[in-house]
């Protein structure tokens, strides 16, 4: 149902940018406060650049989006969560909450992301 090829590519480059982020984060405290704001946004330019690619309707660039959102932040936060810094998403005291909230929050920021990608699809003529 989800292309392949740009679903991988919305995927690997979400992932590479919030793992960048977040070992940077882990050395530097500067940025270790904005650790949450960056998995968010993140998951949401990763769902933005599957729907931007796809243009096939804003259910499956929602769809997509989602997933690719969920997928960038469940390894992210999992990193995080491995380099002992779960206490900067400041969303509770237990890594498993952290995981489990940061993760539903980017599927949804995902989501977004993947209707804004749509809606500049057939904004420039792509749809």
């Amino acid at each position: 149902m989800l292309p392949k090829t740009a679903f991988q590519r919305a995927v690997t480059v979400g992932v590479m940018i919030l793992v960048t982020f977040v070992i940077l984060s882990h050395y530097l405290p500067l940025l270790s406060r904005n650790v949450l704001f960056a998995t968010i946004m993140i998951a949401g330019v990763a769902g933005l650049l599957y729907a931007r690619e796809v243009a096939r309707g804003y259910g499956i660039g929602a769809l997509g989006g989602a997933f690719a959102g969920g997928i960038c932040a469940l390894i992210g936060i999992a990193l995080a969560i491995l380099l002992g810094d779960a206490s900067a998403y400041t969303l509770g005291p237990v890594p498993e909450m952290v995981l489990l909230i940061g993760t539903a929050t980017s599927v949804l920021t995902g989501a977004i992301g993947g209707l804004f990608g749509q809606w500049d699809a057939v904004r420039n003529g792509r749809a």
